[in-house]
């Protein structure tokens, strides 16, 4: 039987660990699995993209990686959250219809819905209105991830689709102090909070509601959805709506699962972005009704106890 071979793109960060750590309770025989990394190629530049499919010979694609960073990067820095983004989605997808690549899965993001919306969101509402402006420039360059998928299907019959994870924490994220996600920043804020003794701020009012899946649980999505997953148009991977959690719940979470002592202060001066991004994982149930979430007290303190084990090596 041939190797198949798959390409992790962003295989290094949260999500592509994840995955790492996944399959290691996985038997997949006859499989080769590679995680590229910056360190690997520079995938805003075409001739680094070639280079890494000529030197791998993907069979498959997870298409990862990206431009990332927290609300204030993506409103700071919107025009190359927008080119970098744009450029990187272009070689991959280009390289795997060149390289004759049987399917590619590439990864979107809630912030893709439009600002103005019912809720749930599903998949059927991706294009209809505007993203909120704080992240336009990340979320449009995101959503044509979309649209160039399904025009590499039509014009070339390229088996390209896309998944819609919320918002993704765990082990190996990025722990920025400014430029991270919600809950590697809090992690890290609580952390230092708690060696100094002193209070805990809170960027913003704690009221918006997310839903928030652990790294692990989307890595056994990610590997269902190239396994099983047919149809060509997005996926929604999310916990279910029940499972919303307001921004102040997780601080007072990640404050438990660290013992932290201290007092919880929101400082409303700083933007809350958007409210609520309330996604449906009805089509996801339907397709794979026996999929398991690792419950959110469990993973944010299991993600806690590993940044405070690996503090001196972590992303900040």
């Amino acid at each position: 039987m041939a190797e198949k071979v798959v390409l992790v793109t962003g295989g290094t960060g949260l999500v592509g660990k994840g995955i790492e750590i996944f399959l290691k309770s996985q038997n997949r025989p006859n499989e080769r699995w590679v995680y590229a990394g910056s360190k690997d190629a520079d995938l805003r530049k075409k001739e680094d993209v070639d280079a890494l499919f000529q030197r791998e010979k993907p069979t498959h694609v997870i298409h990862l990686a990206a431009a990332v960073g927290g609300l204030f990067m993506n409103m700071r820095r919107k025009v190359e959250m927008f080119r970098d983004n744009i450029a990187i989605n272009d070689n991959v997808l280009a390289c795997c219809k060149e390289f004759n690549v049987q399917k590619c899965v590439s990864c979107l993001s809630t912030c893709i819905f439009p600002d103005k919306t019912a809720y749930p969101i599903d998949e059927t509402s991706v294009h209809n209105g505007p993203p909120h402006p704080s992240n336009e420039g990340y979320a449009y360059a995101k959503r044509m991830i979309d649209v160039l998928s399904r025009a590499y299907n039509e014009e070339y019959g390229c088996k390209f689709t896309t998944v819609i994870p919320t918002n993704i924490y765990g082990p190996y994220d990025n722990y920025h102090l400014q430029d991270s996600h919600v809950i590697p920043g809090l992690i890290h804020k609580t952390y230092l909070a708690k060696q100094k003794g002193e209070d805990l701020t809170v960027w913003g009012s704690g009221k918006p509601l997310r839903q928030f899946i652990y790294s692990v649980d989307l890595a056994s999505l990610l590997v269902w959805t190239l396994d099983s997953y047919e149809e060509l148009n997005p996926i929604i991977l999310s916990v279910g709506e029940e499972d919303e959690v307001s921004i102040k719940e997780v601080a007072e979470l990640i404050a438990e699962a660290m013992e932290f002592k201290g007092k919880l202060i929101f400082d409303t001066t700083k933007a809350d972005g958007q409210f609520k991004k309330t996604a449906s994982n009805k089509k996801l149930l339907a397709l794979n009704p026996n999929v398991k979430f690792t419950p959110v007290k469990e993973a944010i303190k299991s993600s806690c106890q590993w940044f405070i084990d690996n503090y001196d090596t972590v992303r900040k």
